[in-house]
């Protein structure tokens, strides 16, 4: 079974060193609250699928100036506020796990939400919030 978990080094990217001023206290505590949440996910997901290449952070916190770089990102994404993370899911099995029974619990359960797959079929991006439609999978 994987063990690799995503690290608060990994989710700040070198980003928490180069944007200071945009590195505050409750960025801080969003993004060490977004791993915690993501890594208990993660965990119940390796216990299922134990023969799965564990995820990486594809794009973790994001200062408003690199967030609008991004092609296709919301002006109001949760990466802004560190509480958001993208995960790498190039074979699609964390997305199709998050559509079963198993993985709807675990959303809930965890306080995560989850964009729908088919949306994102290369990555996963879950958040710590409710999007406005309050659907624990959702599509933007």
């Amino acid at each position: 079974m994987p063990t690799t978990h995503i690290t608060l080094g990994a989710y700040w990217m070198g980003r928490d060193k180069v944007y200071v001023d945009d590195f505050t206290e409750t960025v801080f505590s969003n993004g060490a609250e977004t791993m915690r949440r993501c890594n208990a996910l993660l965990n119940a997901f390796y216990e299922e699928c134990p023969t799965v290449t564990p995820r990486v952070c594809n794009s973790g916190w994001r200062p408003r100036a690199v967030n609008q770089r991004v092609a296709g990102s919301a002006n109001k994404s949760k990466h802004i506020t560190a509480q958001a993370i993208d995960l790498s899911d190039d074979d699609g099995a964390l997305g199709r796990w998050i559509l079963t029974a198993n993985g709807k619990m675990w959303l809930a359960s965890i306080g995560l939400w989850a964009e729908h797959p088919n949306k994102t079929p290369r990555w996963c991006h879950l958040q710590t919030v409710a999007p406005g439609s309050g659907a624990r999978i959702f599509f933007p």
